[in-house]
This record gives C-alpha cells, structure tokens and sequence, in this order.
C-alpha cells in the first residue's frame, strides 16, 4: 500500500529540519573553536541546546492546541531561523547559548508537530511503512548532515545563512499541503517518576544513552581537532558514529528480542567501555583507525536507548505506554543537558581523551547497577517488541505504542 501523499510532505519536512539543526551542534563546535571559545563555553552551547529542546518537547503541544499544526510548525521555525541567522552578529559564547536554546526549542517543537499530524494520519495498514520510513528520512538526513561540515566554513555568516535557509524550506512541505490539519492530541502527563518505578535500569541507561551521544555529537568535534583531524576529516568522524549506530538497528533489535534485555543492555555497555579506551589510549592511531573507533563507537552506544526503552515497556500496560515513552525521554533530556558542559570541563582540564573516559565512566556504572537489577528481579514475560525508538518529541509513544503491543 502507497504511503498518502501527506507523508511525503511531513518526511521531506524532516529531511530539511535535520540538516539544518543536525550540522549546527558540529557547526558551532568548530566556529567556537575558531574564534577561541574555551572548550567549556562550546560544552555550554551543547547544553543550551538540549535545555531548549526539553523547553520545545513541554511546551509544542500547548501551542499546537492553541493556535494548531501549521502555525505551531511556523512559530518553532522561526526560532530556529532566528537562531541561525543571530550567530554571527553576536560572537559571544553567552549570546550563542542563548541561540542555542532557540535552535532546541526549534527542533523539539517542529518533531511534536510532525509526530503528531502523523499519529492523526497513520493506520494500521500504513503504520509500519510510515514508521520504516520515518526512520530512514531521520537517520539518512542526519547522517549527511554530518558530512556538511566538511563543507561549511566555521565562523562563517554564509554557513549559518545556508542552515537557516534549509530551516526555512522545512516549512513549505508542510505549510503548503492541501491535507486537512488533523486534531489537536492531548499533551501527555509528564510523571518522570514512572520510568524508574517501571524499570530504574531502563531510567539510568537513558542518562547514559544521552551521555554518550549529546557529548559525542556536541563536543566530539573538539576532539576531532585536538587529535589533529582536518574539518573534513572530522565531517567523517561524526558521520561514522551516525552510521555505527544506523548498522546496529538490526542485530541489536534482534538479540533484544531473543535474550534478557538487561544482559544486552551490559554487553553493549561492555562493548562501549572497550571502544572508549582504545579510542582514549591509542593517541597514535590513522585517520582510517579514529574512523572504525567512531563506528564501533556508535554501533555499540546509539542502541542503548531503544534496548532501555524496551526493557521499560516490558513492565508496563498499554495505558501507560505515552507517559512512559515521555518520562523516558525527560530523563534522556536531563542526561543530554549536563553531559555536554561536564565532558567540556574535563576536556579542558585533562585533554580531549577525557571525552571517552567520562563515557567508559558512565557505561561502567551501567554494567555494575545491570547486575544489580538483574539479582533484583527476573526478566519480563512475555516481553514487548523492540522498536527503535527516536529522540525526538514527548509525542513519539503515540506512534510506538501499538507496535509494543503486538505479541
């Protein structure tokens, strides 16, 4: 069955929305850089980042009720625009984090809107189509949102100018479709609570989750430069973690599904502590070397959430399914907030190796509370499907929700 013509529109939406705020985080790391930011103002402006997105995922479904999609979708993008094209008329680490949240409250009001005009669309002939799509225009477009830093001259007005105008397009598909706005949803309850008394394994692997992805993403960059990568090369780095993480959908969702969770949730964990030390340790390694560590980095970290999220839902009805995915996602904000600043700081006191070890840090107290909890109480029966779960608005359970019930 053909996806509806509305699809098309809300996808190409993404498409646009994740090149633009996609190759801003990097952007900013390598212009702050190059105007001798110190590395903790560049943490800083990861975290506004991600403060702004917690802002926009609370926030976007208030403003949809009140004034709908299409005018909610034109008022977060204007924030991101505005964002964008403030960059280079104040070069000041504090104004920047301040354009920073407005970027965040951009990506997080834009992903609610699309979300939910698409939870309103979808069937349950055309759910698995839209969602495999959905996750390949996600992804895809992040991944060679990556790769335009090698293009993208930091410090640039022309390279903020080029991420806004893509800010902008983003609005077209969706504002110029005929498609009749769909109603507004509910606002899910937000109870964070409900994640830990659910699975408090499942609420720490989201902190993690959200250690090593918003300080690789936001600071990773920093230390592309402080082993010497050239921004090209750097452009590549951040796209390797981006495809470790696309490759290991598949085989991690598959051993989610035939083994405990919590022991895939340790190995992966494992997994990642061991690519932290030798990206940390071997200083001396080839461009192709940092590239596979970047890889293996991403195919063993990006996973983690959606293994933590399944493990979550295992222990949940479908009532709660929404509020959980939304406490899930709190907590994952919380975690993407301070990482960046923390990993900066350490940066800037013990060198860019630091990154990792903070990372190996954090999987290992996942590995250790993991046994704990596996003492704690046996395994889920029967246990939910693992779906990948994006990061991208409190709104994402509607859509997920069915595809966990089915047994």
């Amino acid at each position: 069955m053909r996806l509806p013509l509305s699809f098309v529109a809300l996808f190409l939406s993404v498409i646009l929305l994740q090149l633009s705020s996609g190759a801003l985080g990097p952007l900013d790391a390598l212009s702050g850089f190059a105007l001798n930011f110190s590395t903790s103002e560049i943490g800083m402006l990861g975290s506004a980042h991600f403060f702004g997105f917690f802002i926009g995922c609370w926030f976007a479904p208030r403003l949809m009720g009140s004034v709908g999609h299409a005018r909610a979708f034109a008022a977060f993008t204007a924030f991101g625009a505005i964002g964008l094209l403030a960059h280079m008329l104040v070069l000041d680490p504090y104004a920047w984090a301040l354009m920073r949240i407005a970027s965040g409250l951009c990506v997080a009001g834009c992903y609610t809107v699309i979300e939910a005009w698409m939870q309103a669309e979808v069937t349950n002939e055309t759910r698995g189509r839209a969602m495999g799509s959905y996750r390949v225009a996600d992804m895809g477009a992040s991944l060679v949102a990556q790769l335009m830093i090698g293009v993208l001259d930091p410090a640039h007005y022309v390279s903020y100018n080029i991420l806004a105008l893509l800010c902008c397009a983003a609005l077209l598909p969706l504002t110029l479709t005929t498609s009749k706005q769909p109603e507004t949803p509910a606002a899910p309850r937000l109870r964070p609570r409900l994640a830990v008394d659910r699975s408090p394994l499942a609420a720490a692997g989201v902190i993690v989750a959200a250690l090593s992805s918003a300080s690789f993403r936001m600071v990773g960059p920093v230390y592309g430069q402080g082993v010497g990568l050239a921004v090209d090369q750097i452009a590549w780095f951040l796209a390797a973690f981006v495809l470790g993480g696309a490759l290991s959908q598949y085989p991690v969702g598959w051993l989610a599904d035939k083994f405990d969770r919590r022991l895939v949730l340790i190995w992966l964990s494992v997994a990642a502590i061991f690519s932290c030390a030798l990206t940390a340790s071997l200083t001396g390694l080839s461009t192709a070397g940092i590239m596979l560590t970047a890889t293996f980095f991403g195919l063993t970290t990006f996973p983690i959430y959606s293994v933590a999220s399944a493990h979550a839902h295992d222990f949940a009805d479908s009532s709660e399914r929404v509020e959980l995915s939304a406490a899930l996602m709190f907590w994952y904000a919380v975690g993407a907030i301070a990482a960046p600043y923390v990993a900066s700081l350490l940066m800037n006191a013990f060198g860019p190796p630091a990154l990792f070890i903070l990372i190996a840090i954090g999987h290992a107290v996942l590995v250790v509370f993991g046994m704990i909890r596996m003492r704690a109480r046996p395994a889920a029966r029967p246990r939910t499907p693992y779906v990948y779960a994006p990061r991208t608005s409190f709104l994402i359970g509607r859509l997920m929700a069915r595809a966990r019930d089915r047994h």
